[in-house]
């Protein structure tokens, strides 16, 4: 089976703006286009539910029937329990909060693992314990490959780490790290797991339920949606760690990470990313329960990414005169792909614009594991990243723009 890639285009409306004709999207890890059914959503919520919801009349009704209806739909895809799902402003957002709950959980002497692989919002937040007195161990990428290795992890772990907090892939290395491996090593060891999976999960939603991560996050709108972030937190981590909402709302595990009110409309919105799922199931003949649905478009998902990866990361490997970041075999990644050049990224990117490519040079809040590469974080690299949306003439397109000027 192939991914009916005039189907998949259609669905989204960006493919019809006249502005963004002849422009291919190379920037796709910085954030996704929406498709139609999130954009119907969310047009309906704030014509027609716009409204305190859960009260009893229809409008107010309707509008709290939708924002179950995302939770419980995107739980099911990702194999876990409707109320271990919940929403928040952004990942960045969510990780801040998770931190303060860690803070307060973890013994006095506690200690936790971060890496130097991270996005800087699965990071930084975690990093600033120190402040306060918990111990900050870092598992470190191999400086030439940007590669994690699990055994250098297993040499980190005793019985005062509380918490490790990894990359599904890093938005700059790409390498797919093995998060059922890692998390089953961390569970062995009486800690819990903490998994960054937004540069993952728009490659497909992840089975979070067989990864076996504790904690589970990434962003809506790189996943197809609105600017929400999603947090899986499975039950006995969920309510072994404080309370951050408010005190009447402890009991309730989605409500426990949220101190703020939701978006209404953008969580009731949040549903169209399951519409579109279950579209893409139903005209590529993908059948059987949620999670089996979501696991077909998954893979169907990651096997036209990667067709068209592999010729990128060739051409790239066969040139002398810049550095591929990140493995070589389309297989072992994501298709978010960096390149240290000679010249400035950001400068090469705006050379790219007037060919029409949509790409960006810098450092894409990944300054930790550009310097434990080599990699000078002031001129950063150009990140050349999309989806199963792109097209195989696009990625022609971007190869002979990058023939023609490097």
């Amino acid at each position: 089976m192939e991914l009916d890639i005039n189907w998949v285009r259609a669905q989204f409306p960006a493919f019809d703006e006249p502005a963004l004709n002849g422009q291919a999207f190379f920037e796709n890890a910085g954030g996704s286009y929406t498709c139609g059914p999130v954009i119907d959503r969310l047009t309906r919520f704030y014509h027609a539910r716009k409204v305190q919801p859960y009260a009893p009349y229809e409008a107010s009704r309707l509008g709290g029937e939708e924002m179950d209806e995302a939770r419980a739909r995107l739980a099911a895809m990702m194999g876990v329990d409707t109320d271990e799902l919940s929403f928040g402003p952004s990942t960045t957002a969510n990780t801040f909060v998770l931190a303060n709950a860690v803070r307060r959980w973890l013994p006095k002497g506690g200690a936790i693992v971060v890496t130097n692989q991270d996005h800087e919002a699965n990071s930084g937040p975690w990093r600033r314990l120190a402040e306060e007195g918990v111990e900050l161990r870092e598992w470190q990428i191999d400086p030439g490959t940007g590669h994690l290795d699990p055994a250098d992890l297993e040499r980190l772990l005793d019985d005062k780490v509380g918490l490790v907090a990894f990359p599904h892939c890093s938005n700059v290395v790409g390498e797919v790290n093995d998060v059922a491996r890692i998390t089953a090593i961390i569970r062995a060891a009486g800690a819990y797991s903490c998994v960054d999976g937004v540069s993952y999960a728009p490659h497909g939603l992840p089975d979070v339920g067989a990864l076996g991560a504790d904690i589970y996050l990434f962003s809506a709108y790189k996943t197809y949606g609105p600017h929400q972030g999603i947090m899986v937190i499975r039950r006995d981590c969920g309510f072994d760690l404080p309370n951050q909402g408010h005190y009447f709302n402890g009991e309730v595990l989605y409500q426990r990470f949220t101190p703020a009110g939701p978006d209404h409309a953008q969580v009731a919105a949040s549903a169209g990313i399951a519409d579109y799922f279950d579209a893409f199931a139903d005209h590529h003949g993908i059948t059987g329960e949620a999670r089996q649905r979501a696991a077909g478009v998954h893979d169907l998902m990651r096997a036209h990414e990667a067709r068209l990866l592999q010729s990128l990361l060739d051409y790239l490997a066969g040139r002398n005169d810049l550095r591929l970041i990140g493995p070589r075999d389309a297989a072992a990644r994501a298709p978010t792909v960096a390149i240290d050049t000679g010249e400035a990224p950001a400068s090469l990117a705006q050379k790219l614009a007037p060919l029409g490519i949509m790409a960006g040079g810098g450092d894409f809040y990944a300054v930790r594991p550009l310097s434990a590469m080599g990699v000078d974080p002031q001129k950063g690299v150009l990140r050349l990243s999309f989806v199963h949306y792109t097209a195989p003439a696009e990625v022609d397109r971007l190869i002979s723009a990058l023939d023609q000027l490097l």
